[in-house]
């Protein structure tokens, strides 16, 4: 049986599969594959791993003749339709859970760079003009006694609560549901959206892309952020309306905003390139030896187990 994986992924994912009797084949340019090459090479595959930057829709999915499942190397699954999938009765996984810690501490590292404004501090020794110590020079925050907010209270946001907490600061959460281990373990309080971006010091996004998502930080409630507000986004850039995020870090609305992710990923809005209170990185998220290797075993795991006829890992 084929497995096709449009990008190349760690290698001891792809032996795995080799090693239990799969032909497999991997796009080999570093870099997202092109349409036309992906519907040549998927027409008589048996599974599928594509990456976030794959957009597996209809036409892609109605490509393959006999594909039984599509295992995503990734939490998020946007990019593909799995209702129509499902319709084709091909199953479609994902890899939660073995990216959260990495995704939790990179959180933290954006939301320790904007409070203590870790990159206008390099740039002032690059540009040869840090003289001597000042008592006022580059000031920021301490995590210590503030209210750190977390939207969405799933698997990173709690990691990511843990974390502020065991900082010092004082945790409340917005989510569709309760998270009561948050709220035994981490004293952590659930309030509205509302209220936790009127009241936090600190907010970290922890929801998926869907529509009911899209543009949960608005023109509207951005407005409601305390002027000391930094605000983390480790989930997906479409969560905040970046056009208007830029006018309130422009403005010195708010302190500071730790993004590792863009509304129109990878383009980066040019604004946000000449802003000194933004930390930006480039979607890294899960960008450890450990998380992206575990990443890729279970996306090889839930294609060994779909294609031997055993129940998926992770499905969707």
């Amino acid at each position: 049986m084929k497995v096709y994986i449009t990008r190349k992924i760690q290698s001891k994912a792809i032996k795995h599969l080799r090693d239990k009797g799969f032909t497999v084949s991997v796009y080999k340019e570093d870099k997202p594959i092109p349409r036309n090459i992906l519907m040549k090479n998927i027409k008589n595959v048996d599974a599928l791993i594509p990456l976030l930057t794959d957009k597996i829709d209809k036409e892609v999915i109605d490509n393959m003749n006999k594909c039984k499942i599509i295992a995503c190397y990734s939490v998020g699954y946007e990019n593909i339709d799995v209702d129509y999938a499902k319709h084709k009765n091909i199953m479609v996984t994902n890899t939660p859970d073995v990216l959260t810690d990495s995704t939790a501490d990179l959180a933290m590292t954006l939301a320790l760079a904007c409070s203590r404004r870790l990159f206008e501090s390099r740039k002032l020794i690059d540009d040869g003009k840090f003289k001597h110590w000042k008592p006022d020079l580059l000031l920021g925050y301490e995590i210590k006694n503030k209210i750190f907010g977390i939207i969405g209270a799933g698997r990173i946001g709690e990691a990511t609560a843990k974390r502020a907490y065991a900082f010092g600061a004082k945790i409340i959460y917005h989510s569709r549901s309760v998270n009561k281990k948050m709220e035994k373990e981490l004293k952590a309080k659930k309030t509205s959206l509302n209220k936790l971006l009127k009241i936090s010091d600190f907010i970290s996004l922890h929801v998926p892309s869907n529509e009911r998502t899209y543009h949960l930080l608005n023109k509207e409630n951005l407005k409601l952020l305390k002027s000391n507000a930094v605000i983390i986004n480790t989930a997906r850039g479409n969560i905040i309306d970046e056009i208007e995020l830029v006018k309130i870090l422009k403005k010195g609305k708010i302190f500071s905003a730790g993004l590792d992710v863009y509304e129109n990923e990878p383009k980066i809005h040019p604004e946000l390139l000449k802003l000194k209170n933004v930390v930006l990185a480039p979607h890294i998220g899960s960008a450890t030896i450990e998380a992206r290797t575990a990443m890729a075993m279970l996306a090889a795991k839930n294609v060994v187990n779909v294609l031997k006829g055993k129940k998926p890992l992770t499905p969707i």
